[in-house]
């Protein structure tokens, strides 16, 4: 009999390779897979960040004092001297002003919407996952802001509010609750349902435990996504309450107010008189075009 033990010179073959593991990829990386290649969403977004570096670095930016006024260099055009995006009707830089301006513009965009997530998301979540009697009282109440258009809606407030930064911000952030907490209510009315859900509720969690690890980081993308969109909405919002009057006072550079301003000059210098409402145009599309491509990203099943 033929000895085929080690050593007789029987060749089994080569050993088989184990095939590598698969390395599950996370949502978060998924979503930032899908997002790298996306080179309009990511140009605009770079567009944004630079946007919000000049707004924070404006003192460092700006060439001239933005309150600095002369009306001997009043309604100067563009690259006049050292002006160059030329002169308002107070004869103030406008480089300067937009620069600054962009600060307030930016803030009352952002912080109203990051203000309105918090607190319109967790009141959603609340009202999706508790149900009965609690979601009537809070979406009702949702409801009642609902009735009224959001301009309409931000100009009564403001109104009787007063003008100032902080009360626009409290207006829009009031305006922006709404929405976004309509949003979280259906999606987390869609996941409460959910076997994971049931799951984590049989093996005893209790309910923050259950609303904060399982219901909340689920919710929280079609909210997010959502609430990007309502950035750019924010800032015309808050332009346009500046443009009546109704947002920051004088002298403070703002973009809706620097138009207000500058309305009657629009026939001697319309260049400069546009400036600002380019400004406003060039930040309310980035948003927007950012906003859609992270939809896009964080739709994992598309």
């Amino acid at each position: 009999m033929t000895d085929m033990t080690v050593g007789s010179g029987f060749d089994a073959g080569p050993v088989p390779e184990r095939a590598p593991e698969q390395r599950v990829r996370g949502y978060w990386q998924t979503v930032w897979q899908k997002l790298r290649y996306d080179y309009v969403t990511l140009f605009f977004m770079a567009l944004i960040a630079l946007i919000i570096l000049s707004a924070v670095f404006a003192p460092l930016l700006a060439p001239i004092d933005p309150y600095k006024s002369s009306m001997v260099y009043r309604l100067k055009p563009i690259g006049y001297k050292q002006f160059i995006l030329g002169t308002d009707e107070q004869g103030r830089d406008m480089l300067s002003r937009l620069l600054y301006g962009g600060r307030v513009s930016l803030t009352m965009g952002i912080v109203p919407v990051v203000l309105a997530t918090s607190i319109g998301g967790l009141l959603g979540v609340l009202a999706g996952y508790l149900g009965g009697r609690p979601n009537t009282i809070i979406m009702r109440t949702m409801d009642v802001f609902f009735a009224f258009p959001s301009v309409l809606l931000a100009v009564a407030i403001s109104g009787s509010l007063g003008n100032g930064i902080p009360n626009q911000l409290l207006t829009l952030t009031v305006v922006m609750i709404p929405p976004l907490c309509r949003v979280a209510e259906t999606a987390t009315s869609q996941i409460r349902g959910m076997d994971f859900v049931d799951a984590a509720r049989a093996s005893g969690a209790s309910m923050p435990s259950i609303l904060f690890r399982h219901v909340l980081i689920n919710a929280i993308s079609p909210v997010l996504v959502y609430a990007s969109t309502l950035v750019s909405a924010c800032i015309l919002l808050a332009s346009g309450l500046s443009f009546l009057g109704l947002g920051v006072p004088p002298p403070t550079p703002d973009w809706g107010l620097m138009l207000s301003t500058l309305r009657q000059a629009i026939y001697v210098q319309p260049l400069v008189c546009a400036l600002p409402g380019v400004a406003i145009l060039i930040t309310s599309v980035a948003f927007n075009l950012v906003s859609d491509g992270l939809r896009q990203a964080m739709d994992v099943k598309g």
